[in-house]
């Protein structure tokens, strides 16, 4: 009986915490992206964004299917959403490109990470219902280290523009709807 007990206690708290879960596997794909992105291996850091998107497309819809959402898993999710298609996509493209362009690079850089936390905070304090208010970071994320592997067929300029776009775009107040 106490081993029947037990198993369902773990199971009811595995299902409990699998969206968080996710999420965590989320930001620990991103903190590996950054982790090879310093150790120079670009092409690794770039799987590791689009595998961390992956996981990101599912533990809110985990979370709703489950009904466990949480206001601590929204933090949670805007917290790994950050490193996996803020800093990740950022530092992969200054890693790969933009450090060429020295303080200019480095500027640009940092906006578009600090333009992503203000738009994944403005996300967490507003009420969406269904609608998403300027590009969702995770697109911006994905769209940015997409274009890394183009970097040999457009000019280095096209990417701070890319970069400067994707910024204001993140911040922009014009609505998405949510699929």
């Amino acid at each position: 009986m106490f081993l029947s007990d037990y198993l369902d206690y773990t199971l009811k708290k595995l299902k409990a915490n699998m969206a968080n879960i996710l999420t965590m596997t989320n930001l620990s794909l991103g903190g590996f992206s950054v982790l090879t992105t310093l150790k120079g291996q670009l092409h690794v850091s770039l799987l590791l964004v689009f595998l961390a998107a992956l996981v990101d497309r599912f533990d809110g819809a985990v979370a709703r299917k489950l009904n466990i959402e949480s206001d601590l898993g929204k933090q949670l999710d805007s917290m790994s959403d950050i490193i996996s298609f803020g800093v990740a996509p950022a530092l992969l493209m200054y890693q790969g490109l933009l450090y060429e362009f020295g303080a200019p690079g480095a500027f640009f850089t940092i906006l578009y990470i600090g333009c992503g936390a203000f738009r994944l905070a403005r996300f967490n304090i507003t009420e969406n219902n269904g609608y998403f208010s300027g590009l969702p970071i995770t697109a911006a994320g994905v769209l940015l280290t997409l274009s890394y592997l183009t970097i040999h067929y457009f000019p280095p300029q096209f990417f701070i523009f890319l970069m400067i776009t994707l910024s204001f775009l993140m911040v922009g107040t014009f609505k998405l709807k949510k699929i």
